[in-house]
């Protein structure tokens, strides 16, 4: 007789349901052995397009890069995207000004918020 499942709850969102399985072992609620796999030809990827200004020596190092490991450089800044903000939420620090680094610092303009007359760092 095989084991009583417990019943999946009814989540109210999304991020509850996250939490949930994040919390909880899905073999005390589902039967795989009768999973099924299954495709979805219609559904659509949650991406939005965006426009993005790089100094051309950090596009050219990021596609050097990507080249070295044989991905298209979209993917690879997607990754690094990816990793800076998981690392960036993690550490949740207050809100202060990243630095930039220095070998892509030369294409820096000021700010429409910087006063005239003013440098940045001010």
């Amino acid at each position: 007789m095989p084991s009583a499942r417990k019943p999946v709850p009814e989540f109210k969102s999304e991020a509850e349901e996250r939490t949930f399985w994040e919390e909880h072992d899905t073999a005390d609620y589902l039967d795989w052995s009768r999973a099924e796999v299954t495709q979805f030809p219609n559904l659509k990827l949650s991406t939005s397009t965006i426009s993005l200004r790089l100094p051309a020596q950090l596009l050219a190092d990021l596609k050097r890069l990507a080249n070295k490991r044989d991905v298209p450089y979209q993917s690879l800044l997607k990754v690094y995207l990816a990793e800076r903000v998981a690392a960036e939420s993690a550490r949740a620090l207050p809100n202060k000004p990243l630095r930039r680094s220095k070998s892509h610092s030369s294409s820096r303009r000021p700010t429409r918020f910087a006063k005239r007359g003013h440098s940045q760092s001010n």
